[in-house]
């Protein structure tokens, strides 16, 4: 089951006893656990019938003593931990009845209890015999990484889901300037979406008026210059970026540079395929393929090897391995390689 399936469900009370939901992404976690604690019960059922506890805080023990209780004037309590990775699982064994109070509580849960373990950034044990039995009694959410070639598509699937068209473009930028983050995306979107009517196609121009990427200063740009060879702008854009340094992290625009140049490598290997072949093997939208074509006359296959190499030394250098320089001196040393 995906998220929304469990999240629809949620919304039409098809409750399950027991969830874990687990794996290297948060955001989904978050969305399915949220939906729970804010729309299975009521303002005043909440009082006396949910409790959420912090995985550090608690022990299984204690959480399981609590989803033994019979709720109090309502069909059902609520019980969720969160951070459910750092909590103490306990041992599977036995004891000298032969009884482990964890298993036997997983095995026959208390249908009048949502148990919720929110278990972030790794997957929970499969082959551990909790891990079975509340895959047999619930349900088991793995919440896996979405790759950088799939977040846009995620995006305009997010705009879509609000009744928003988000167009490839602005999709990409916003993809590329805050990377795989989730939440941080849906988080900017939400703001962005209070200053937009319902139903209006969001393009490029209000993810730059809305979200702080300048117009003409921010890494895109860069790209820009560089696969055109645009010393001058190439070198306001840096100088640009060693006065905003706040808003222009280097570590972004190290990412975002390797990301594209190790793109432009691969289209060396895809040459003379369709546009749409040389897009579904690079991971981007077919709309900007031309601008790795460009980029591949400019940079041939072995300055692409160099300038990742590049990029890789100077993420090192600007965490303080064997220089001393500001992070403007770095990229201006940087930019001054990739164009000579």
């Amino acid at each position: 089951m995906t998220a929304n399936d469990i999240i629809k469900d949620i919304k039409n009370r098809k409750y399950k006893p027991i969830y874990l939901l687990h794996g290297e992404e948060p955001y989904f976690i978050d969305l399915i656990s949220s939906q729970i604690e804010d729309s299975v019960l009521s303002d005043a059922e909440k009082g006396f019938n949910q409790t959420v506890w912090y995985g550090k805080d608690t022990d299984i023990m204690t959480v399981l003593n609590a989803a033994k209780r019979y709720p109090m004037m309502a069909d059902y309590q609520v019980v969720i931990v969160k951070e459910a990775q750092d909590m103490k699982w306990g041992k599977e064994d036995a004891d000298k009845k032969g009884i482990n109070p964890v298993l036997s509580y997983f095995e026959n849960p208390l249908n009048t209890t949502i148990l919720v373990f929110c278990y972030k950034y790794g997957k929970f044990d499969k082959r551990k015999k909790a891990y079975k039995a509340i895959d047999k009694k619930g349900l088991v959410f793995e919440s896996a990484t979405l790759y950088d070639n799939k977040v846009p598509a995620w995006i305009e699937s997010y705009g879509a889901g609000k009744n928003y068209k988000i167009n490839a473009q602005a999709a990409a930028m916003l993809c590329e300037y805050l990377g795989n983050d989730l939440s941080k995306i849906a988080n900017e979107l939400d703001k962005l979406m209070l200053n937009i009517p319902v139903g209006q196609e969001i393009t490029l121009k209000e993810i730059q008026d809305n979200i702080g990427i300048s117009k003409e200063y921010n890494v895109f740009e860069l790209q820009s210059a560089l696969i055109r060879r645009e010393v001058l702008k190439a070198n306001q854009i840096i100088n640009y970026f060693e006065a905003n340094p706040k808003a222009n992290p280097i570590v972004l625009i190290l990412g975002n540079l390797n990301n594209f140049f190790s793109k432009v490598l691969l289209y060396h290997y895809v040459k003379g395929r369709t546009p749409q072949d040389a897009a579904r093997e690079l991971g981007v939208n077919p709309y900007f393929i031309k601008d790795y074509e460009t980029a591949s006359r400019t940079f041939d296959f072995y300055k692409c090897m160099q300038i990742i190499g590049w990029l890789r030394e100077y993420d090192l250098k600007s965490k303080g391995m064997n220089s001393t320089a500001s992070h403007g001196e770095l990229l201006k040393e940087l930019v001054f390689k990739i164009l000579h």
